[in-house]
């Protein structure tokens, strides 16, 4: 590489860090404002996580206009063996008697993703694994390119939710993401809550418990929803 080609280099970089700079500061900034409304049906990835988790957010979805929040992907470790079929029963619920078996493969759509560490796992090879976890979900979300996310804090949303972040970012595509914390967490967020809060990853921030909305004043004060 000639001094010419170096100096250029040299010169391209901080002008290409001060484009991402400015692009990381209006999707922030425009995180915050409401949606724009849509004509059409959005389409909605559902990160589901086991225990609670998913109980908490099939009573969410179950509120949803159905019409408006529609295709639904749902989404869940590939460990956990409960929750997708939990959601395949909910969206039979929605067919009609006379409807047929397309219906679901329309409107409702599930896949898995890996986690990026089991309970117990060491350290050491949740590197791994967590590039794998983060690998996934950057294919999941760019071949979906969901219009809102909805997640309540299983460790799976968290690459989910950075990838779309990412694409944001980079401007290809527009992901709103909602985070909803479990009612379980009544003084303190999970850790994918605070991550999800501190990163400013979430463009709508919703707790259960009023002292969690005072001691996170960016979150809003939902009421109980289960």
């Amino acid at each position: 590489m000639g001094l010419d080609a170096f100096a250029s280099l040299c010169c391209a970089i901080p002008v290409l860090v001060s484009l991402l700079a400015v692009r990381v500061a209006y999707v922030l900034w425009r995180s915050g404002l409401p949606p724009k409304p849509h004509a059409a049906g959005l389409r909605c990835l559902i990160v589901l996580g086991s225990g609670g988790h998913t109980a908490e957010m099939m009573n969410i979805i179950s509120e949803l206009q159905k019409d408006r929040f529609t295709p639904r992907y749902y989404v869940a470790a590939l460990t956990d063996n409960m929750s997708l079929p939990k959601a395949q029963v909910y969206e039979w619920s929605l067919i009609p008697a006379q409807g047929g078996s397309e219906k679901i493969i329309e409107n409702g759509q599930f896949t898995q993703i890996y986690r990026s560490r089991e309970v117990g796992q060491s350290y050491i090879t949740s590197i791994g694994t967590t590039l794998l976890a983060v690998l996934h979900a950057m294919w999941i979300v760019t071949r979906i390119r969901p219009q809102v996310i909805f997640c309540n804090g299983p460790g799976t949303c968290i690459p989910l939710c950075a990838s779309a972040f990412l694409l944001k970012v980079l401007g290809l595509g527009w992901s709103s993401i909602f985070y909803i914390e479990s009612i379980a967490r009544v003084k303190k967020l999970s850790l994918s809550g605070l991550l999800l809060y501190k990163l400013r990853l979430a463009d709508q921030f919703f707790v259960q418990w009023p002292q969690l909305q005072q001691k996170y004043p960016r979150a809003q004060y939902a009421g109980r929803l289960m």
